[in-house]
C-alpha cells in the first residue's frame, strides 16, 4: 500500500482517503463519494477495511462486529474506489499479544468526555490505527463521517498537533427516513428493538424543539431531565451518556442554546448507538 501511494505521489495524483471498519452501508458511500469529489476525477480513491482491535475493550463486540467482504467489494467498486486495502492484524500490531507491539498515539484533551468516559481506551486505539493508515496510504485528505463527531474531532486535533500533511474532511450524518443515523451495528437491532431505536434522533430534535422556542438559553439539567424521560418511555433502551458541548473544545456546558452540540449513547437491547447533532 505504501509503495503504491508513493507511486501515486510522484506523478504528483491526489489521493483521497476513507477508513472504514468494513459492513459498508450508504453512509460509508456518501465519504466515498464526497472524498471523490474533494480529489477530482484523476485522483485515487483508497478505502481501508480494518475492524481495529485496539478500540475494543475486551468486553465489547470485536468479534461478533458484522462483517461481509464479499458485499464490500463489490460496493467499493461500484462506488469507483480505486484500491481498497485490507491489512491483516499480524501486519498492523505485529506481536501485540506477546508483547511485540508497545506504540500507541495518545490525544489528551477531546477524548477525556462522552466515548473517551464511556470507553476508555477507544480513542486511544483510533487515533493509533488512523495514524498508522496515514502513512501507509499517505492520504491529501481524508473522510470522516458527523456521525462519529467525537472521533473526528480527534482525529484532526491528532493530524493538527503531529503535523500530518493530510486534510480531514467531515461529512454529513446519513439517516434512514425515519431518522435513525446509519450504522453497521443497526444490524444487531431486533424487530421489536429497531422502532425503538429512533429515540436517540426523536431525543435530539426535543433538544431542538426547546431551543427553537425559548430566546434564553437553558439549563442543560433541566433538558437532560426532559430526554432522559423521553428514552425511559422506550422499554429496550437504556441511556448511557447525553451531553450538551461546545462544539471546538467538546467541554460540556451548563447552559443549551443555539450552536452548541448535543450528543448521546443509548444502548437498545444490547446495541449500543450513538448520535449527534447541532442545536
Amino acid at each position: 500500500m505504501q509503495r503504491l501511494a508513493r507511486h501515486w505521489k510522484l506523478a504528483a495524483t491526489k489521493i483521497g482517503f476513507v477508513p472504514t471498519m468494513g459492513y459498508l452501508h450508504a453512509g460509508h458511500l456518501s465519504l466515498i463519494h464526497q472524498a471523490r469529489q474533494l480529489i477530482g476525477p484523476h485522483g485515487q480513491v483508497v478505502v481501508s477495511i480494518y475492524v481495529n482491535p485496539t478500540q475494543f475493550a475486551p468486553t465489547e463486540d470485536l468479534a461478533k462486529y458484522p462483517r461481509d467482504l464479499t458485499r464490500d467489494r463489490a460496493l467499493c467498486r461500484q462506488a469507483g474506489v480505486d484500491a481498497l486495502f485490507m491489512p491483516p492484524d499480524a501486519q498492523m500490531y505485529p506481536n501485540r499479544e506477546a508483547g511485540g507491539y508497545s506504540t500507541y498515539v495518545v490525544e489528551e484533551a477531546l477524548s477525556r468526555g462522552m466515548e473517551g468516559a464511556s470507553r476508555p481506551t477507544h480513542f486511544r486505539g483510533v487515533a493509533t490505527i488512523v495514524a498508522k493508515l496515514f502513512n501507509l496510504v499517505l492520504p491529501d485528505v481524508a473522510v470522516f463521517g458527523a456521525k462519529d463527531f467525537q472521533q473526528a474531532a480527534v482525529v484532526e486535533r491528532m493530524t493538527r498537533d503531529l503535523n500530518f500533511p493530510v486534510k480531514i474532511f467531515v461529512a454529513p450524518t446519513i439517516r434512514e427516513p425515519d431518522g435513525l443515523a446509519l450504522s453497521s451495528r443497526n444490524k444487531y437491532l431486533s424487530a421489536e428493538e429497531r422502532p425503538q431505536a429512533t429515540v436517540l434522533w426523536r431525543s435530539i430534535q426535543l433538544a431542538r424543539a426547546r431551543v427553537a422556542k425559548v430566546k434564553k438559553p437553558i439549563a442543560s439539567k433541566k433538558l437532560r431531565t426532559e430526554i432522559t424521560r423521553l428514552i425511559a418511555t422506550c422499554p429496550a433502551a437504556r441511556l448511557d451518556y447525553l451531553e450538551f458541548f461546545d462544539p471546538v473544545t467538546l467541554r460540556p456546558l451548563a447552559l443549551v442554546h443555539r450552536g452548541i452540540r448535543v450528543a448521546l449513547a443509548v444502548f437498545v437491547g444490547k446495541t449500543r448507538l450513538i448520535d449527534n447533532a447541532m442545536l
